[in-house]
């Protein structure tokens, strides 16, 4: 029931070191519980050789092309590389990008301080932090009883389903991953699923919930590690950065609508009128004071918002922020959670995984292998050859929007992506900026297939019948074309006069 969630964490997830070794260790069981034992050799060598085959092309084409130096070989080669094992593989992606910067580093295409150095970026630090400020409002059950407060007054399931939307989205500003706002809201899901016995109803809120996860993505800065990423890669190749107040600005907008459109098109596309006029009674919830962890985290939670968004006027990082927020949090006596335990909040794997990917984008960038990628990849697009900003901006849109579909990991899209796109802006002289944003505004679009997103799959692999991967894909024929529409309109009425012009 819902009454449930209201203050506790779920059984499953504070037994576990965190949520994501939770999702991984289910993921693994599944995994080796589907494979014949006998047929573990065979298996292994089929699913070898596609991803080997990629490979040797891959080698051979990067000698190929004369004007490319040594260096821009093997970073070209170690993108290819990496792009094919996290496409085709099981690998873990952290352990494939670590291993293409080593492998970067000693035939000597990269300096071995860049390895080192990308520790120390400001996103990894941005990243810790966050990590444990969603762990403290995840164990004081802040969450859990806020999304209640909004749920507890749906009268109809369509009433539901635009609560679920309102309450899902503000996630964004505090909880830094699409995993964690999922796991914030899957004990919701179980309550409301639980108490409401209709088969489509529970596929159309186990469809909406990751899809507004998704599609406020946006929103924020901090809101998905690839955002990071690609910010400090403009920075790095223009010496310009979007603060946490412009990316709002830019933002939040978009990611109302689209989450608003979202819910509506599910209302329409999953369920009929009288599913939608369903009256419904959720049980409320046991009216409890604050308690004074709630009331710290609140409060700092508050606090750092407001300095993020000030961040112009007193001259902090919103990493600096961060941290100091996450050490008032787990400071003895005063703060809300111990600092083992905020130490298991933060997904390890993930920070490797973008501290080494940032190394592989910067070195895509300074050898110049990105040029090339522009010079040729793009030319087979046309888009070098477009004349007018509106074709340059469908092409731009269509390319990220489709990029979830050959590659699975959000902030591998942004590595293979960003640096070429930021190239691809000088070459056309656009305006960094925008094409940055506007291309992870598409990137930002996963919707198609249940593993294109821990969201999507965490909501499907729940015990008892979710949404099929017939459903998603039945949802993102429709709504792929909607989210580019909606891009298209946005640039034209609102980006293009508040600085994003192309």
């Amino acid at each position: 029931m819902l009454k449930e969630s209201a203050g506790t964490m779920p059984k499953h997830q504070t037994k576990a070191s965190s949520i994501w070794t939770t999702f991984d260790q289910r993921r693994e069981r599944i995994r080796n519980a589907r494979k014949p034992k006998s047929r573990s050799t065979s298996s292994w060598i089929v699913k070898a050789v596609l991803p080997l085959v990629l490979l040797i092309i891959a080698s051979i084409t990067v000698l190929l092309p004369p004007s490319l130096s040594v260096a821009a070989r093997l970073s070209l080669f170690s993108f290819v590389a990496t792009v094919i094992l996290w496409s085709t593989t099981a690998l873990n992606a952290a352990f494939v990008a670590l291993s293409a910067v080593v492998f970067l580093v000693l035939t000597g295409a990269i300096p071995q301080e860049k390895l080192y150095q990308s520790l120390a970026s400001d996103v990894i630090w941005l990243m810790i932090g966050a990590f444990i400020l969603g762990g403290a409002v995840q164990q004081t059950g802040l969450a859990a009883r806020l999304t209640q407060m909004v749920v507890s007054r749906a009268r109809t399931v369509g009433s539901l389903l635009w609560l679920l939307t309102a309450m899902v989205f503000p996630l964004c500003f505090f909880i830094p991953s699409t995993s964690g706002r999922a796991a914030v809201v899957i004990p919701i899901f179980r309550s409301i699923a639980s108490t409401i016995h209709d088969r489509r109803i529970t596929r159309a809120i186990a469809i909406l919930m990751p899809t507004v996860i998704l599609v406020s993505t946006i929103g924020t800065l901090i809101a998905a590690g690839s955002h990071l990423i690609a910010n400090d890669l403009l920075a790095q190749t223009t010496q310009q950065s979007i603060s946490f107040a412009q990316w709002a600005l830019y933002g939040v907008p978009f990611g109302v609508v689209a989450s608003l459109v979202s819910c509506w098109v599910i209302l329409h596309l999953f369920l009929d009128r009288k599913r939608r006029n369903l009256k419904i009674v959720l049980p409320t919830a046991v009216s409890k004071p604050f308690t004074l962890p709630e009331w710290t985290t609140m409060s700092v939670v508050l606090c750092m918002v407001i300095l993020w968004l000030s961040e112009a006027w007193h001259g902090y990082k919103i990493a600096t922020i961060t941290v100091a927020g996450a050490l008032i949090l787990t400071t003895p006596k005063l703060g809300v959670m111990k600092w083992k335990d905020a130490l298991k909040a933060v997904s390890w794997n993930l920070i490797i995984f973008v501290g080494a990917a940032l190394v592989l984008g910067k070195s895509l960038i300074e050898t110049g292998a990105a040029q090339w990628i522009i010079d040729n990849l793009f030319v087979l697009s046309g888009v070098t050859n477009a004349d007018s900003k509106l074709l340059i901006l469908l092409i731009l849109s269509l390319i990220s929007l489709t990029s979830h579909l050959y590659m699975t990991s959000h902030t591998a899209r942004a590595v293979a992506l960003v640096p070429a796109m930021l190239y691809l802006a000088t070459s056309l002289n656009l305006n960094p900026t925008a094409v940055l944003f506007l291309s992870t505004v598409g990137m930002d679009y996963c919707l198609t297939f249940p593993v294109s997103s821990k969201a999507l799959l965490m909501f499907q692999e729940i015990d008892g019948e979710t949404y099929k991967a017939s459903d998603l894909l039945r949802f993102s024929a429709v709504m792929l074309p909607v989210h580019l529409v909606l891009m298209l309109v946005f640039y034209f009425t609102y980006w293009s006069r508040i600085g994003l012009s192309l």
